[in-house]
């Protein structure tokens, strides 16, 4: 292992996770977006959006589309541009069930983040 990479990181990096994460960071998304595009893209953008994974420091580029990837990228996106995803889960009557035996109102789970904070 190169002494650089600690804990068997190889330095691949998969786009799915900057892309799939609009709803919590827009701004960083975005820009993760517009560089997997705009500077990338020739090599990383195909048919069905980013490939896989690539390592520019090895000039490595998967040679696959993985739907796994895929998927959180189109379902996060949506969910940031529109609340469907979240508004569709949250109305679901099973959810609405079980979180109700959780006691999981959002007054309730501000209480539970700040005793673990503390």
């Amino acid at each position: 292992m190169d002494a650089g990479r600690e804990n068997d990181d190889l330095g691949m990096l998969a786009p799915t996770g900057a892309l799939a994460s609009f709803p919590y960071t827009p701004e960083a998304s975005m820009a993760a977006f517009k560089h997997f595009y705009r500077d990338l893209g020739d090599r990383l953008w195909g048919i069905y959006g980013p490939i896989d994974a690539y390592d520019l420091d090895e000039d490595w580029w998967s040679p696959i589309y993985m739907g796994l990837n895929q998927a959180p990228i189109t379902v996060m996106v949506e969910n940031y541009r529109t609340g469907l995803v979240w508004k569709v889960f949250g109305e679901n009557p099973e959810i609405q069930n079980m979180l109700k035996k959780l006691d999981a109102t959002t007054e309730n789970l501000r209480r539970q983040v700040g005793r673990t904070r503390k």
